[in-house]
């Protein structure tokens, strides 16, 4: 048997299994690699080469920025001016969201862009009382036009520009992509605007991201934090100064308990250190109460200095709150508690403690199994102590933040990091990859992101799969399966018109696109565009800009991408629903493939 045959065997398969769904992709992509291996197509090196390919290290990289920009508030802080500026006009709405998503997309991934901005839309759509399936899909489509404005917009663009110097022809630059995605972007904006309204189904889908932007506010109002409680500032002359918080006697003061004590300049609860001139006490009671304390212990009311009053103190860029529930033989069963008590670390302070939804008197109290703790402190100590699996966490504070706290700590290094990684990606003063590796060591190292959050936010099935599946590329070169393909395709477009080659390459990658990850699909397409490309002495650039716009048309069905099938459930969309508004974006694209592409880049 032939390596050609052996190849096209190799891909048939492939497709094969993609598109039944019931290997798992980072399997079949395993498999691919090593069935060329084993069936000598390939040597081990170049079956394993595609794990160390740069555009695998930019585009792994490129994860770990955009969970920076996401974890540091940068995208909640978006979708909030998002919200403000929308106002009720639906053009407006939607142009002001298609552009956001747009720019974000092009910046840190369609799949990073989207996952920030879904609950941010839902929340928007419910408080505009607007069906959410009738912005969640113009948000995908719109985020798949600006994947490409920049280099960085999907794996596929990287893979186009590896190509492009594999070919010998000069790489595209960082903002090349944009020649192509602008007028895809305007032209999906306008389509939407015109015909999204009757196309797109009025639904709400049964499962809905939740809208945490007033988090720290109803946990407030749930343990009754709101009413009838006062901070007091720790004056120089205070006899407090030197001393430790648990030692405060307030059984003097009837009806005044202690719900904790923070540090100045909203730093979190003071610790297991000694008060100091600037800590805040928070008290709950009655003002009489409040008053005679802060006369006692030279202490002055604080009220003035936080818009938010007692919340702002607790939850704000640098701390927060975090409800906590106590499983079944947890060990903190039979233990005693109290409002006002530090953890034994130091970085956590339980504020208040309810069983059956009723709040505990303020001592100490034995906890049982289903009590309900409030615990604040800093992002980092509620990130590090509430992985125990001694307690139940209601709501994750890293997704509390991400949404809650727009701007937060370290959100201007993040931006800062984005900006320089832009800028030498964009003057090509390193090769791409060295830029994407030390702008995500810098989020790593300036503490924007932890190592843990740094591997977490890698989505390991998409960098698996390009490693995987490039040596499959190499493959169709070598046995000359690509070059079969495309005598093929200039047999049946003829060798005439070059534009008939864009067409013919567009059809057969959108086609497969629908049915397969479109990394994939452009992994087995670009080598046949490069051979026939050559074959009819044109110029490669055209081809591979237009196998990249033919790549993000991935419309027609919820399985082409990881971000069709994202919104499938908060927008309650059926399988049938994406071709309807599909459709006419998949002939504006092929449009912008053929046509408008060679008018940038020539043949």
């Amino acid at each position: 048997m032939s390596d050609i045959t052996i190849t096209f065997a190799i891909v048939a398969a492939i497709v094969v299994l993609f598109m039944s769904g019931r290997v798992p992709v980072v399997l079949v992509a395993m498999g691919t690699a090593l069935a060329l291996y084993f069936t000598g197509i390939l040597n081990m090196r170049q079956s394993i080469e595609g794990f160390g390919d740069p555009a695998v290290m930019l585009v792994a990289s490129l994860f770990v920025v955009s969970a920076g920009l996401e974890a540091t508030g940068v995208t909640a802080w978006a979708g909030q001016v998002l919200i403000a500026q929308a106002g009720e006009s639906r053009p407006r709405l939607l142009t002001l969201m298609m552009v956001l998503v747009a720019v974000l997309s092009a910046l840190i991934t369609i799949n990073g862009a989207v996952a920030a901005l879904l609950p941010v839309v839902v929340v928007m759509a419910i408080r505009l009382s607007r069906p959410p399936s009738q912005l969640l899909m113009p948000l995908v489509f719109a985020s798949h036009a600006g994947s490409l404005l920049a280099l960085t917009g999907t794996p596929v663009n990287v893979l186009v520009n590896d190509a492009a110097e594999n070919a010998g022809i000069p790489p595209f630059g960082f903002f090349s992509f944009a020649l192509a995605g602008v007028p895809l972007l305007i032209g999906t904006i306008a389509i939407v605007i015109m015909f999204g309204e009757r196309l797109l189904p009025v639904r709400s889908g049964r499962s809905l991201p939740p809208d945490l932007s007033r988090h720290a506010r109803t946990l407030m109002e749930q343990y009754r934090l709101t009413d009838g409680v006062f901070q007091l500032r720790v004056r120089e002359r205070s006899p407090l100064v030197g001393t430790f918080h648990t030692a405060l006697d307030l059984s003097r003061y009837e009806g005044l308990s202690l719900v904790g004590v923070q540090a100045p300049d909203l730093g979190g609860p003071v610790g297991l250190r000694t008060m100091g001139p600037g800590d805040i006490l928070i008290v709950r009671g009655d003002a009489a109460g409040a008053g005679a304390l802060a006369s006692d212990l030279a202490l002055s009311f604080r009220e003035e200095e936080s818009a938010d009053g007692v919340t702002g103190t607790l939850f704000n860029r640098s701390s927060g709150l975090a409800e906590v529930v106590i499983p079944p033989r947890s060990a903190f069963i039979g233990q005693e508690m109290f409002p006002g008590m530090v953890t034994p670390s130091g970085d956590l302070m339980v504020l208040a403690v309810q069983r059956g939804g009723l709040d505990l008197p303020p001592k100490p109290t034995t906890i049982a199994a289903g009590d309900t703790l409030l615990l604040q402190g800093t992002w980092e100590a509620l990130d590090r102590h509430l992985e125990d699996p001694e307690v139940l966490v209601v709501d994750s504070p890293d997704i509390v933040r991400r949404q809650a706290v727009p701007m937060g700590a370290r959100a201007k290094t993040a931006i800062a990091i984005l900006l320089g990684m832009v800028a030498v990606l964009a003057t090509g003063t390193l090769p791409s990859a060295i830029a994407g590796l030390v702008a995500a060591c810098a989020m790593v190292g300036f503490r924007v992101v932890t190592v843990d959050q740094a591997y977490k936010a890698i989505n390991w099935t998409t960098v698996i799969l390009m490693g995987a599946m490039i040596p499959l590329s190499t493959a169709m070169t070598k046995s000359g399966a690509a070059q079969m393909m495309a005598d093929a395709l200039i047999g049946a477009v003829g060798h005439r018109s070059p534009y008939a080659l864009l067409a013919g390459l567009y059809l057969l990658t959108a086609i497969l696109g629908q049915l397969i990850s479109n990394t994939a699909t452009a992994l087995i397409i670009i080598p046949i565009g490069v051979a026939a490309a050559l074959d009819l002495h044109v110029s490669p650039a055209p081809v591979l800009m237009s196998i990249a716009v033919a790549a993000a048309a991935a419309f027609l069905t919820p399985v082409a991408t990881p971000v069709n099938l994202m919104v499938m459930a908060p927008g309650g969309y059926q399988f049938g629903d994406y071709w309807k508004l599909g459709l006419p974006l998949l002939l504006l694209f092929m449009a912008v493939a053929v046509f408008v592409v060679p008018v940038f880049y020539p043949f």
